[in-house]
C-alpha cells in the first residue's frame, strides 16, 4: 500500500539498535515519491573481542528479529528489507533460503529483500565475476559464514579481511581509510571486491573505489537498496553510489 509521500513505494526496514549507518545510506539512496520505514530490533552494544562474543551477539538479534518485523509490516510496506548481514549468510545458501521462507511467513507474501542473496544478485548483474575480494567487520566465525555463502553459490573466495570490530555498534566507527585499506587489501588477483556488514559506511568507499581499483566494488547496503528497488519496478538511477545504481 502508498501513501501520500510514498506515492510509488513504501520499504519497512528491520536494522539493529546498534546499527547507524544502514538508515542514513538507505536514505540517501532513496529515489522521489519511495519511503523508508525502519523499525528497529533491540539489542545490547555486545562486547565482541572472540567468536563466543560475536555469537552471543548474533543469538540477541536473532531472539528479537521476528517480533520487529511483525511492528514493521503494520505499516503495510510493499516490500521488507533486512537491513542487517551476518544472519543472512548463516548456514550458507541453505541457509539463507530457510531465513528467506521463515521471514516471507511472516510477511504474509510481502516481498523480502537481504543482503546476502542481493549482493549475489548484484555480482550476476555486472556478469563474468567467478573470483572475489571480501571485506566483514567480524571475528573468524562471522568470516567462515560468509565464506561458505559464497562458496556455495559458485564463487572463488580468494581474499578475505574481517576487521574485527568489537562492538555492533562500533562497527560504524570504522575510518573510511581503514575501509580504503581493507578494499586494497582484498582487490589483488579478483573479478570484484564485496563488502559485507550493515552497520560499516562502506557506500560511497566503495564508488571511490570503483574508480582507482577498476573493478566492481559491490557494497552490501548499495546491493540491498538496489535489489529492493529493481525487485519491485523501480528503474531509477541514483548518483554517488558507484555503478550499480547508475548502470544496472
Amino acid at each position: 500500500m502508498v501513501d501520500s509521500l510514498g506515492s510509488r513505494l513504501k520499504f519497512a526496514v528491520v536494522a539493529p539498535s546498534t546499527n547507524t549507518s544502514v538508515q542514513p545510506e538507505y536514505d540517501d539512496m532513496r529515489p522521489r515519491n519511495v519511503t523508508n520505514h525502519f523499525c528497529r530490533i533491540p539489542i545490547p552494544d555486545t562486547r565482541v573481542s572472540t567468536d563466543e562474543g560475536f555469537l552471543e551477539m548474533l543469538q540477541n538479534i536473532r531472539d528479537a528479529t521476528l517480533d520487529s518485523i511483525d511492528v514493521a509490516m503494520s505499516m503495510e510496506p510493499g516490500a521488507l528489507i533486512m537491513g542487517m548481514s551476518a544472519e543472512t549468510f548463516w548456514d550458507g545458501a541453505e541457509g539463507a533460503a530457510r531465513l528467506q521462507a521463515r521471514v516471507l511467513e511472516r510477511t504474509k507474501g510481502v516481498p523480502v529483500i537481504m543482503g546476502s542473496t542481493a549482493v549475489d544478485a548484484a555480482l550476476k548483474a555486472y556478469g563474468g565475476v567467478k573470483k572475489i575480494g571480501v571485506v566483514t567487520p567480524y571475528m573468524p566465525v562471522g568470516d567462515a559464514q560468509v565464506r561458505k555463502f559464497f562458496e556455495d553459490l559458485g564463487y572463488d573466495v580468494v581474499n578475505l579481511v574481517g576487521l574485527k570490530s568489537p562492538s555492533p555498534m562500533l562497527i560504524a566507527h570504522e575510518s573510511p581509510q581503514t575501509l580504503k585499506r581493507a578494499a586494497i587489501e582484498v582487490s589483488d588477483g579478483v573479478d570484484a571486491v564485496v563488502q559485507c556488514g550493515t552497520n560499516l559506511a562502506f557506500g560511497k568507499v566503495a564508488a571511490m573505489a570503483e574508480f582507482w581499483l577498476e573493478k566492481p566494488v559491490v557494497a552490501i547496503n548499495t546491493a540491498t537498496y538496489w535489489h529492493a528497488l529493481r525487485t519491485m519496478g523501480i528503474p531509477d538511477k541514483v548518483d554517488g553510489y558507484g555503478s550499480l545504481l547508475l548502470d544496472y
